[in-house]
């Protein structure tokens, strides 16, 4: 018994998948919910399980294909056995429309020669193995091959060896002599400076690769487009001395870990501070829908998380309504989930503002991108150890820059100054945060 296997219903909010990699080839065996395939699209990597055990017939499309919601991936048998030596090029080759004795060719690995006709194909011997150019290179050139040291295989000759050749010998050779002196005539005192000539490079080719955009890179790239494009984006700033959140942390951490199960990180101070900032600059916390302007009455943070695909931002929902202990836990959870391809679209739809840590990666100052359709984003950089003034003595204290990217077209510039303060204020105060004050 056949069973087919298709993509699965993709959210409401996607339109397409593109097919990543196959884990299994044709006449592999698969269990049962064995994960056969990746699918990307513009926010996660969907798997694609195994609807019984079996083999794998059949595999109908091929890496890199645009795919739709159920869209016939592949064939398992349900009742047969492996198939040893089977090939997935050969089932691709049937699929993309080979024909029959094309296909038996590529199972088999052998590739039929036409006897009729004298094999001229003969190797360039002129000069000890030129290849067509290094030979044309070499004629205009007055070289002898001989004299050329080949870097191809069996020691063939490239057009790179010989212009690397002619470098070496020009900057060896001495100087031409000097022009009479034509030039002196008018300037006596005018001497021509030296020729410089950079040694030759070692590296014989210099190469470049192109590779297409992931589905999440291209996402990326069109969400911050549109945003430069379609809002008012303006930059405010300030710093906040984190002198009170170490200590508490300090004090509290081996506690803290031993009764949550977590560690008590700075992310979950900046999110409260945020959400208390939030209540008191709605507009912060709002978006712009046509001619519109929507106050959002809940405070969903979106928290940004570098992964090796791109930038995701997993939502922390109700923020205001979490401890500090839940916000560390699904912090944790998001990054672990995000790095390991499993997070949810759900998780990373929505939000009413974003919060983002370049600091993490050593940054100490930056201006980030909001993330349309919110109207502004909070950057935490590298905390610092930086001399300042307080009650009129100079101390050292840890220190961050914050800055916050808004839409000007909602929020006005001393909404937004404002804002950066009360999030200092909480921070240089955390009981401000229990307050609520």
């Amino acid at each position: 018994m056949t069973i087919e296997v298709r993509v699965p219903q993709l959210p409401e909010s996607v339109a397409d998948a593109t097919l990543v990699s196959w884990h299994k080839k044709p006449g592999d065996s698969v269990a049962r919910d064995e994960n056969l395939v990746d699918l990307e699209t513009d926010k996660v990597v969907l798997e694609v399980p195994a609807p019984a055990a079996g083999v794998l017939k059949e595999i109908r499309l091929s890496d890199g294909t645009t795919v739709t919601s159920g869209q016939i991936l592949a064939v398992i048998e349900e009742t047969a056995a492996a198939i040893p030596g089977a090939s997935a090029p050969a089932i691709l080759a049937a699929a993309s429309g080979a024909t029959a004795a094309a296909k038996d060719t590529v199972a088999k690995g052998t590739v039929a020669k036409d006897t009729t006709k004298p094999d001229t194909a003969k190797p360039d011997t002129a000069g000890g193995k030129l290849s067509p150019a290094a030979k044309r290179v070499a004629e205009e050139n007055k070289v002898d091959p001989k004299t050329v040291l080949g870097s191809g295989r069996d020691g063939r000759v490239s057009k790179s060896d010989v212009v690397n050749y002619l470098t070496t010998k020009d900057a060896a050779s001495p100087a031409p002599a000097p022009a009479p002196a034509a030039a002196t005539a008018a300037n006596p005192a005018a001497k021509a400076p030296a020729q410089f000539v950079p040694a030759p490079s070692a590296r014989t080719a210099r190469a470049e690769q192109r590779v297409p955009m992931t589905r999440l890179r291209a996402r990326i790239a069109e969400r911050m487009v549109q945003a430069q494009a379609t809002q008012a984006l303006l930059t405010s700033f300030n710093e906040v001395d984190l002198q009170a959140v170490t200590e508490l942390r300090t004090r509290y951490k081996d506690q803290f870990e031993k009764q949550y199960g977590v560690k008590l990180g700075f992310m979950s101070f900046f999110a409260k501070a945020c959400v208390e900032a939030l209540k008191k600059f709605p507009a912060v916390n709002a978006s712009v829908d046509g001619n519109d302007i929507v106050y959002h009455e809940y405070f969903d943070i979106g928290v940004a998380v570098s992964t090796d695909r791109g930038l995701i931002v997993p939502v922390l929902r109700d923020a205001d309504q979490l401890s500090f202990a839940d916000i560390e836990k699904s912090i944790g959870n998001f990054a672990a989930r995000a790095r390991a391809g499993s997070i949810t679209i759900e998780e990373l739809t929505g939000g009413t503002f974003t919060i983002t840590n370049g600091g993490v990666f050593g940054s100490l100052l930056s201006t980030p991108i909001v993330n349309s359709p919110q109207s502004a984003i909070l950057g935490m950089h590298k905390i610092q150890d930086r001399p300042v003034v307080i009650d009129g003595q100079i101390v050292v204290r840890p220190m961050m820059y914050i800055a916050l990217t808004y839409d000007h077209r909602i929020i006005d510039g001393r909404e937004a100054v404002q804002f950066l303060v009360t999030v200092k204020q909480c921070l240089e105060d955390p009981a401000r945060m229990v307050l609520h004050i």
